[in-house]
């Protein structure tokens, strides 16, 4: 097979495809190794120029709170890294509606801009995805 022929078998495969990958964070940011996990994932992901969001419900909206600090606990804040996503092309960042007011947040308490959603939104969204991954 010639190197012209080859070029255009992997042009015609699976080669480029892009699917919608949904990483749902759930979990506080310290205590477990899933928030951290969570991130390495979606930073690889990018790397595959995937079509990457996350997600964050339940505890997992403390990943995003400002002014953390973990000189208490002994381990590094991670949580200024998620402002480096948009170097990455990873912009989509929704936040459970319920899960802020749960907890008495609001979007001016986050790191980063985040598009807050109710159920039925979140629903929709996660509906769209080709892969759902839950950390």
């Amino acid at each position: 097979m010639t190197d012209e022929a080859m070029m255009d078998d992997e042009m015609d495969g699976e080669e480029g495809v892009i699917k919608k990958f949904l990483y749902v964070n759930r979990k506080a940011p310290y205590g477990t190794i899933y928030a951290l996990e969570s991130l390495e994932v979606v930073l690889i992901a990018t790397a595959f120029d995937q079509d990457v969001s996350l997600v964050f419900i339940d505890d997992g909206v403390y990943q995003l709170i400002k002014g953390q600090n973990t000189e208490g606990i002994g381990v590094k804040n991670f949580s200024p890294t998620y402002r480096a996503l948009e170097m990455y092309d990873v912009e989509k960042l929704y936040v459970s509606k319920d899960s802020m007011a749960e907890r008495g947040l609001t979007e001016d308490d986050l790191i980063v801009p985040v598009e807050v959603l109710d159920n039925d939104q979140m629903k929709t969204l996660m509906e769209e995805q080709d892969v759902i991954l839950s950390f």
